[in-house]
């Protein structure tokens, strides 16, 4: 909504008035987009002071450390709610209601099973691949195998691949873990919670049964709604970006999985846990300490403080809580884990943190809690990439929903003028 004005001025040129816009809630944003006809664009690498599109599914304000899917605070959601509720929310706009919950359930319940013919397409891959790898390239194969309700202009089209994503990811990521360790896929069962599902076939073998803990299980569940969606990231935009040009949704979310996997996106937990090893004890903390305090050092302690959440990361303080139940519950002793306790209590009192505000990140508490679980590092962003998608889908649905424009962004072109071409090469 167009409240007010702006004006840009030119060096002898006529002034040029543009739209300042305002949302429902944050900054206001000046429309740029007559610019274009001026012969003018903006320069903004990293988009970092650009609105790529308009949404009403997410809101972040960093300097306050607010999170909200649909105006909902994320730690209520985390701490009142479910996965698939959150899930219901995102997609559709509202809390559903019971019925409409049971539906919702039972739809993304009775589509877990993938098309048989998918468990060979694990072998093409090697068994030390790294699963972000097979997750992605399985993801796109989604399209050869589900091609009957792909054209993405038609609103039930993209309904039932929403659910299909949904509900196949965590027996794609539980699959690429079995086939890391060389053991048999599991099927996924119907009488398990969309969590409590997902553990079973990490961890159950044909061999005996996997008894779900409800401490465990929950703490799979709310690390999955911290990690369901977080506006216009680089995965999120990426998933816009690739949606834009008419591609299917198995390949937009694939594209997605893929910049995630950038270390500097999905992979901060994975990081986090590499640098608990390189610290490998509590006696060795001061050294790391005074190394990360040292500017003229290249180590970095990760898992700590956020690029948006100038405050308290809002998810943090619901995943710091699940941490504790989770290594009370397991009883565990463990060197890395004792580290992790130490930086969380350093960070939380020492001077040099709280002035900068390096608080503890969810990174840094879901990493831990994945370890305690037993899950390896190299699949904490697949679990991620798995949360992640009902974000992605109610996105690339949102886009679609709203007429869809192909993303065309401009550039700077800094390289050579026009130059006329002689061949080198004798002839």
């Amino acid at each position: 909504m167009a409240d007010k004005k702006a004006t840009l001025t030119l060096d002898g040129e006529a002034p040029i008035e543009l739209d300042v816009l305002k949302g429902t809630l944050g900054q206001e944003e000046i429309d740029v987009r007559a610019l274009g006809s001026k012969g003018y664009f903006t320069f903004d690498p990293g988009f970092t002071s650009t609105a790529s599109c308009e949404s009403k599914i997410t809101y972040i304000d960093g300097d306050e450390g607010i999170l909200l899917h649909r105006g909902f605070p994320i730690d209520q959601l985390a701490l009142h709610s479910n996965y698939l509720e959150v899930c219901y929310i995102l997609l559709n706009g509202e809390a559903p209601s019971a019925e409409q919950f049971k539906e919702f359930k039972v739809t993304v319940t009775r589509h877990t099973m993938l098309h048989e013919q998918i468990h060979h397409l694990f072998r093409g891959f090697r068994r030390d691949s790294h699963p972000m790898a097979v997750m992605c390239g399985v993801t796109g194969a989604l399209a050869a195998f589900y091609h009957d309700a792909m054209d993405v202009n038609i609103e039930r089209h993209r309904e039932i691949a929403a659910f299909r994503l949904l509900s196949k990811m965590p027996t794609m990521a539980a699959m690429c873990y079995k086939y890391s360790i060389g053991q048999p896929f599991v099927y996924p069962r119907n009488d398990l919670s969309y969590a409590g599902n997902f553990l079973n076939m990490m961890f159950s073998t044909p061999c005996e049964d996997y008894v779900v803990n409800p401490v465990l299980e929950r703490a799979m569940d709310r690390i999955l709604i911290l990690h369901a969606d977080h506006e216009q990231n680089a995965s999120t935009s990426t998933v816009r970006t690739a949606g834009s040009s008419g591609a299917n949704p198995f390949a937009c979310i694939a594209a997605g999985i893929a910049s995630l996997w950038g270390p500097a996106h999905g992979g901060a937990n994975e990081a986090c846990l590499r640098m608990l090893e390189e610290i490998s004890t509590v006696e060795h903390i001061p050294e790391f300490l005074r190394r990360a305090k040292d500017k003229n050092d290249s180590f970095r302690l990760m898992g700590f403080g956020h690029r948006v959440y100038k405050n308290y990361d809002p998810r943090a303080t619901v995943m710091r809580e699940t941490c504790h139940e989770v290594l009370n519950e397991l009883g565990m002793k463990d060197d890395l884990l004792e580290v992790a306790m130490e930086l969380e209590h350093i960070a939380l009192n020492d001077p040099y943190f709280i002035e900068r505000k390096l608080y503890p990140n969810v990174d840094f508490y879901s990493g831990i809690i994945l370890k305690a679980m037993g899950i390896p590092s190299s699949m904490f962003t697949v679990i991620f990439a798995m949360a992640r998608t009902v974000g992605w889908i109610a996105h690339w649905k949102e886009m679609h929903d709203d007429g869809v424009k192909i993303a065309r962004p401009r550039q700077l072109y800094t390289g050579y003028d026009q130059r006329d071409f002689t061949s080198n090469i004798k002839k």
